[in-house]
C-alpha cells in the first residue's frame, strides 16, 4: 500500500570520477541506473525527487520521462550530504513527511526488499515508539535505499553542513530500526568501470 505521504529520493549528484561517465546513465537491464532507480520507487512512493549536479542537463529526459522530479544541488562538490540536504528540503516542500532515499551507483534494491522495509516501516511507526529510520542490512553492512520519518528528515536538516549522513545516523543511533535483507543491491558500490564490469558479469550467473 502506498502511503501518501512518502517522496523517493535519488541521490545522483556525484561527478562520477573513478567511472569515467555519469554512473545513473550507465545502461542496467534495458534502462539506465537511474531510470531503474525511478522505477522501482513509483511503486511504493507518490513521488520521486532526482537530485543532480553539474549533470542535471544530461539527466532531465531521463527522470521527465520516467515521471520523476530534478532538483539541483548548487555545490554537489560538498559531497553526497549536501545533495541527501537539498532532497529532504525538497520533500518537505512538496509537502510530504517521510522520505525513501537511495543512491544511483548501482541497481536497485528488489521488490521483495522494499516490501520488506515498507512493511517495517508499517509495524514500527504507527505510534510513538521513537523510531525514526529504516536501515536494510546485508551480509553484515547497512546500505540503501534508507526509510526516514520526518524526525529523521528534520535531524539531517538540522546538522552541520559539514557533517555526514553516518555521523548523523550515529547521533540518533537509537531511533534506527536494522532490517536483514537477502540483496546484494543494497550495499553493491559501483564506482570504477571494473567494479561495473563485475556486477555485469555477476548478473549474467
Amino acid at each position: 500500500m502506498i502511503a501518501a505521504s512518502f517522496a523517493g529520493v535519488i541521490l545522483a549528484a556525484g561527478g562520477s570520477i573513478r567511472m569515467g561517465r555519469d554512473k545513473a546513465l550507465l545502461p542496467w537491464n534495458g534502462t539506465t541506473f537511474v531510470s531503474a532507480a525511478i522505477e522501482r520507487l513509483k511503486a511504493y512512493t507518490q513521488l520521486v525527487i532526482v537530485v543532480a549536479g553539474a549533470n542535471a542537463k544530461t539527466l532531465a529526459p531521463e527522470v521527465y520521462a520516467r515521471g520523476g522530479f530534478l532538483v539541483v544541488n548548487p555545490e554537489p562538490e560538498r559531497g553526497q550530504f549536501s545533495s541527501l540536504r537539498v532532497g529532504l528540503q525538497e520533500v518537505l516542500n512538496r509537502g510530504r513527511d517521510a522520505a525513501v532515499v537511495t543512491l544511483v551507483d548501482r541497481p536497485p534494491a528488489t521488490a521483495a526488499t522494499m516490501d520488506a522495509l515498507m512493511a517495517t516501516f508499517a509495524k514500527h511507526f504507527k505510534g510513538d515508539d521513537g523510531k525514526w529510520a529504516l536501515v536494510p542490512e546485508n551480509g553484515g553492512k547497512h546500505g540503501h535505499p534508507i526509510v526516514i520519518s520526518r524526525e529523521m528528515i528534520e535531524a539531517f536538516l538540522r546538522a552541520d553542513p559539514a557533517s555526514t549522513a553516518r555521523d548523523v545516523e550515529h547521533a540518533n543511533q537509537d531511533h534506527i530500526v536494522y532490517v536483514p535483507v537477502h540483496d546484494a543491491n543494497v550495499t553493491a558500490n559501483i564506482n570504477t568501470p571494473e567494479d561495473y564490469q563485475s556486477l555485469e558479469q555477476s548478473s549474467r550467473i
